[in-house]
């Protein structure tokens, strides 16, 4: 970026080589030892003068309040790198015709065991039990196996392709309401949440210092009584997103836990601590519902005492929970500080040029002011280019784009000088 008095310079001297009748380098000499100096006008408006302090106000207020207090301008900002690790428990209880009575514990309905950031819990199924590899008939409008090219009974009336799969076929129904583990709402799983903020070197996790194990085997998280448990029940969770359990269960579904660490390293690190927010995460509007929920098939193999390989085949419904980590720690840091600062500065410099375009173009004294403003005193015969600009009321347009395009205080100074060149 170039100073102002470079423009001014190049300008005189290149006017006085196109127009001066002596020779280039008496031109460029005389321009050489030319010397610019402000000029303070001081007008006795109250009208003007509270519009100049007002402003100043304005500018001190937003430099003060929303960049420094609001937004912490005076810190050095890092955002989080977050690991996430999830235990759930709970024991659940089901009667069904396929399976008879049985007892659904962890290793049964977390699918898979861990991943990375979420789990799953299985809700609902569907259940087609002692299936075999062989051949049968292939079900209307579903393709499910390889078909052999003959066409046998699919019921007394109907007849369909002969297919080589697992026999019998998948069930096609709509999954059990309500939701086999329904009990899922109960379960609980605890969140382990480690962060840091590499640039300032800073650790830290959800299990805060103050909770010990006594405490952690007995709390469950609430908004009220324990927002910093890090234990948290199925359907608290769901409810918190303003859903109901047991209707999200029939289908499945999406839920999103987030958790935000937003850190004033300026302040004591107790303050640093999570704050959890829950949400749901799928589709569930109304008019577009085509495959809603969340399932997938797994099946269970096991042989028969004649060697015979069968399996269980399930269409497993549940929930799907998220754990979405966010945040941003600030210290203070003098590099940002100063950078706001001189952004505060130049803010000021263009309440003075807001002011003398005021004033020159609006006021009713303005030719007077204009005239008390600009003097020149001119030794060499020489006139500006920019004398060539003679009404100022473009010049001023012109510093206010250019102040509103890059709003540096070099600009600033330029455009102070640039209105000076273009006066009367």
């Amino acid at each position: 970026m170039f100073p102002p008095s470079v423009f001014i310079e190049c300008n005189q001297i290149l006017y006085a080589i196109t127009m001066s009748d002596k020779g280039c380098c008496d031109s460029v000499g005389e321009c050489f030892f030319d010397y610019y100096t402000s000029k303070i006008l001081v007008i006795r408006s109250k009208k003007v003068g509270t519009l100049n302090r007002f402003t100043q106000a304005l500018v001190i207020a937003y430099v003060i309040g929303y960049v420094c207090v609001l937004k912490k301008g005076y810190q050095d900002t890092d955002t989080v790198l977050s690991s996430v690790t999830t235990k759930v428990k709970g024991i659940a209880l089901t009667n069904t015709t396929e399976l008879g009575e049985r007892v659904w514990d962890v290793a049964d309905y977390i699918i898979p065991p861990q991943e990375d950031g979420s789990f799953f819990v299985l809700t609902n199924m569907i259940i087609t039990p002692n299936q075999t590899q062989s051949k049968c008939a292939e079900v209307i409008l579903f393709f499910s196996g390889v078909r052999t090219g003959r066409c046998v009974n699919y019921n007394d009336t109907i007849k369909t392709c002969e297919v080589l799969s697992w026999c019998p076929l998948e069930k096609i129904v709509e999954p059990p309401n309500p939701p086999l583990l329904a009990d899922a709402e109960n379960f609980t799983v605890l969140i382990k949440n480690n962060i840091r903020y590499p640039k300032f070197n800073f650790n830290k996790r959800n299990i805060l210092p103050n909770i010990n194990n006594s405490y952690l085997t007995q709390c469950v998280f609430s908004r009220k009584t324990d927002p910093d448990c890090p234990i948290f029940r199925l359907k608290d969770i769901v409810e918190e997103a303003e859903e109901d359990f047991q209707t999200m269960a029939i289908h499945g579904g999406v839920m999103g836990v987030q958790i935000r660490w937003d850190c004033d390293l300026d302040m004591p690190q107790s303050w640093c601590v999570p704050r959890y927010t829950f949400r749901r995460l799928d589709n569930k509007d109304p008019e577009n519902n085509v495959a809603p929920g969340y399932n997938f098939r797994f099946a269970k193999y096991y042989k028969d005492s004649d060697g015979t390989e069968t399996r269980t085949l399930i269409k497993g419904y549940g929930i799907r929970f998220d754990v979405l980590v966010f945040g941003q720690a600030g210290k203070f840091n003098i590099i940002p500080t100063l950078l706001n600062i001189g952004a505060g500065l130049a803010l000021l410099g263009l309440v003075n040029v807001i002011c003398d375009w005021i004033v020159l173009t609006l006021m009713k004294r303005k030719h007077h002011y204009k005239e008390q403003k600009y003097t020149y005193v001119d030794d060499f015969g020489l006139v500006s280019i920019f004398g060539l600009i003679r009404h100022p009321n473009v010049c001023y347009t012109c510093c206010i784009l250019i102040l509103f395009g890059i709003l540096t205080y070099t600009w600033v100074t330029f455009c102070n000088w640039l209105c000076s060149s273009c006066a009367l």
